[in-house]
């Protein structure tokens, strides 16, 4: 019998770790070609890693909620054949259970041995027992840190960060006394923010959050921390692009085999406007601005659970109306399946929310970190309208709708924010109706 051993995949450029949420075979189970052996989870995205061959899963060698990197083995499966039981693919230096054992042997711990369950019942995986050992972090401490895995379970992120911030808290001086008189030093005063107690009635239904929602959640207040938020807003007429979509929606799903909705049609009008002002194509980096290369545009898209989820279009500037409605469809249909890669989510430069999609007139979005700005597409409507013609003005009904633009007011100031809806609205409001596609 060989053994053959299963290593974690690149799951993208910029990926270099995952976080394994659920085991999906059990040792001594028999496994099948393609059978999928374990879920994994990089930021917003969960996958499944398959079995490369057929055999008999006789190692597990990480607990779920581990952080393992890219290429590291995860797993043993015994495959049948003739050979000696030599691992056959060659392995990684170290696995992270590798080198927790070897650091177990020359480190000693500071703190009382941590059990793997708690008193709350929470499960702590061996990285973040040892962690914690090594560190001093007691059995009391590690139960108090909020955890951001399945189950409210404490990572290995969780626990760095935790010491991080422990690390960094200012210490207390003692008053320094003399023969003469006593001087007392003053005390820093230390602001901490505590959640205020939510009361439970009897009838009501307490829910856990989702491991996305409580990243989600994370993001959102990291970006509001981070950025100085500031809105503009703009009415664009969209009557004849309303018109003309009407007119060749048809022909074009013959041709092309997609539906042309507006997301595309505004989506490369947004393209050529961050082609036009550059710096709002821009990341910060401390005190250092980053300009971006490419305009890679992504889009709020639905998940099949009712969370977001932003997949990219690469390179969008380079897209005409036909590649664009197929890169569109593309990733929101695989978002509403659930099949999108790390890699689709990775690389944004600036990101678009088609907030009238659910009836919403404008909105008022939050930065996509680390991106500057965002755009929100608010709902077409039909309204009562003032028409300059060279006859004079008159009453007409037009297609209208309110783009909200969200930008970062440490590094984009009023003038670009709104001189960049102010070009959009002129693109969009120049639309050929007689135009091919």
């Amino acid at each position: 019998m060989a053994k053959f051993e299963i290593k974690l995949p690149k799951m993208g450029e910029s990926v270099a770790e995952a976080t394994i949420t659920s085991w999906l075979k059990e040792v001594g189970d028999t496994i099948e070609l393609d059978d999928a052996l374990v879920e994994i989870a990089t930021d917003k995205v969960d996958s499944e890693v398959p079995s490369e061959v057929e055999g008999v899963l006789i190692e597990r060698l990480f607990e779920e909620d581990a952080v393992v990197k890219v290429g590291e083995t995860i797993a043993i499966i015994e495959i049948a054949g003739e050979g000696s039981s030599e691992i056959d693919t060659v392995s990684t230096p170290e696995t992270v259970a590798e080198i927790v054992k070897s650091t177990e042997k020359v480190i000693v711990a500071t703190s009382a041995p941590i059990d793997k369950k708690g008193v709350s019942g929470k499960f702590y995986s061996p990285l973040v027992r040892n962690i914690a050992e090594t560190e001093g972090i007691s059995m009391n401490e590690l139960e108090a840190i909020s955890g951001t895995g399945n189950d409210a379970r404490v990572t290995k992120n969780d626990i760095l960060t935790y010491i991080k911030n422990k690390g960094a808290a200012p210490k207390i001086v003692a008053p320094i006394k003399t023969e003469v008189k006593a001087q007392e030093v003053a005390k820093p005063i230390q602001k901490t923010t505590t959640a205020t107690p939510v009361s439970v009635n009897g009838g009501d239904e307490i829910i856990e959050m989702s491991r996305m929602g409580k990243l989600v959640a994370k993001h959102m207040v990291d970006s509001v921390q981070t950025s100085a938020h500031v809105q503009s807003f703009i009415e664009i007429d969209v009557t004849n692009i309303v018109k003309w979509r009407t007119k060749v929606k048809d022909a074009f799903l013959q041709r092309e085999g997609e539906k042309l909705t507006f997301t595309p049609i505004l989506m490369q009008a947004v393209a050529t406007t961050i082609k036009k002002f550059p710096m709002i194509n821009i990341a910060v980096d401390g005190d250092k601005i980053i300009k971006r290369k490419n305009i890679n545009l992504g889009m709020a898209a639905s998940l099949a659970d009712g969370n977001l989820i932003v997949p990219v279009i690469k390179n969008a500037d380079q897209l005409n109306l036909v590649g664009m409605t197929k890169a569109v469809n593309d990733l929101a249909n695989r978002a509403r399946a659930n099949q999108l890669k790390p890699d689709d989510i990775q690389g944004g430069t600036y990101t678009v929310t088609n907030v009238g999609s659910f009836g919403s007139v404008m909105g008022t979005p939050i930065i996509n970190q680390p991106q500057v700005a965002i755009l929100a597409l608010g709902a077409i409507r039909k309204v009562p309208a003032v028409i300059e013609t060279s006859e004079g003005d008159f009453i007409g009904i037009r297609q209208k709708m309110f783009v909200s633009h969200s930008y970062d007011h440490r590094v984009v100031n009023g003038a670009l924010g709104g001189m960049f809806i102010k070009t959009l609205k002129e693109t969009l409001e120049a639309w050929d109706i007689n135009q091919d596609f």
